[in-house]
């Protein structure tokens, strides 16, 4: 089965049109139903291409010379969308022109864009920024939000649950997998009004039973626990989500560089290396950014995939797969209807724009509307 084509910001990135094309023929080599538009300078894209005959007849170049630098505000970006590589790969997508996009770009600026050329999913207030970390399991964990917003109240918390919910059960596989709020404790009384008013909004809505909705409400979780692999899905404002994950990235970069040290530091630690090799390059296998390559703005009308902007060739790659993992498995489609069951109870807000406190019954506190 052909699959919509993909659309390429191939001027993204550190590296930019030699790796985002490269990463695209990777992906095409494993799936040859996967068909391009790579947007980007047109003499730069045809030189790549000469090195990858697989994505001649899969590939439609658009022409772009303009690109959105690494450091251009949101704001600029936005007002150049028309004119650069990645607001034309969006675009793309709203055109139907293609049914995904992927660029190493700017993140902000790629946010910025495909909100306002997509739009959010009715039902959906914020997309979230959603990524796999590894765990000590053989399955990946979901984290979202990972900066799309810094702040995020109890209904947009139970928006992510659901869309994280999705997300995990079309690159895991789970039927019903397992949700957990980021908080600074397990216990119930601990967090903020909103983490604890989502909290029972998930649980009364997870506890419907068969028909219900397709997740397991698993209450809280420490930043500790996260790659355990004893939760599939961790949900979080931007701005924690961020955090987090930039502490476990750096916690990674430290243990590697602590044991390259360590089997370095004389003769005996050389040939302690030489005989643990097998078990450190499953590690380093495991810890590669590479792997699990390409966070996925969430609640969009429409797939875009944010590649790392120093990913290698195999991380553009796996990028590439995602999307195409994502349209195959109409993530949008399944995002709707996890909506659609989870009902209005869970998502109403009063009249202060919060969502309210559901009591031990799960109904309403006295004085909210009913």
């Amino acid at each position: 089965m052909s699959l919509p084509r993909i659309a390429v910001d191939a001027m993204g990135g550190d590296e930019g049109v030699r790796v985002m094309v490269e990463g695209a023929a990777l992906a095409r080599r494993d799936h040859d139903s996967f068909n391009f538009l790579l947007v980007g300078d047109q003499a730069r894209i045809e030189k790549a291409l000469a090195d990858h005959p697989n994505m001649r007849g899969a590939s439609e170049i658009l022409h772009c010379e303009d690109v959105v630098e690494g450091d251009e505000l949101p704001s600029r970006a936005i007002r150049r969308a028309k004119s650069t590589s990645m607001g034309l790969a969006v675009n793309a997508v709203k055109e139907g022109e293609a049914g995904a996009a992927v660029s190493a770009g700017n993140t902000g600026a790629l946010m910025a864009m495909s909100k306002i050329a997509l739009r959010t999913m009715p039902g959906i207030d914020r997309p979230a920024l959603a990524a796999l970390m590894p765990t000590l399991k053989s399955h990946d964990v979901v984290m979202l939000d990972l900066g799309a917003n810094t702040e995020a109240d109890a209904r947009n918390l139970v928006q992510f649950a659901v869309m994280g919910a999705a997300y995990s059960r079309i690159v895991n596989g789970f039927d019903k997998p397992k949700v957990r709020l980021l908080n600074i404790g397990t216990e119930e009384i601990k967090g903020t009004d909103a983490l604890r008013d989502a909290a029972a909004r998930l649980q009364q809505a997870a506890d419907k039973g068969d028909g219900g909705l397709a997740l397991q409400f698993d209450g809280f979780v420490e930043s500790d626990k996260i790659n355990r692999g004893e939760v599939d899905v961790v949900v979080t404002d931007g701005f924690s989500g961020n955090i987090a994950l930039k502490a476990i990235e750096g916690s990674a970069r430290f243990v590697t560089d602590l044991l390259r040290q360590a089997f370095t530091s004389s003769l005996r630690s050389k040939f302690g290396f030489l005989v643990s090799k097998p078990a450190t390059e499953l590690l380093r296998h495991h810890l590669d950014p590479n792997n699990h390559n390409g966070a996925v703005f969430l609640g969009l009308n429409g797939v875009v995939v944010k590649s790392h902007g120093s990913a290698t060739a195999k991380g553009v790659a796996h990028a590439v797969a995602v999307a195409a993992r994502l349209l195959e498995n109409k993530l949008t489609e399944r995002i709707a209807q996890d909506l659609a069951e989870l009902g209005e109870d869970a998502l109403r807000t009063n009249g202060n724009g919060k969502t309210p406190t559901a009591n031990a019954a799960g109904t309403p506190e006295s004085g909210e509307a009913a």
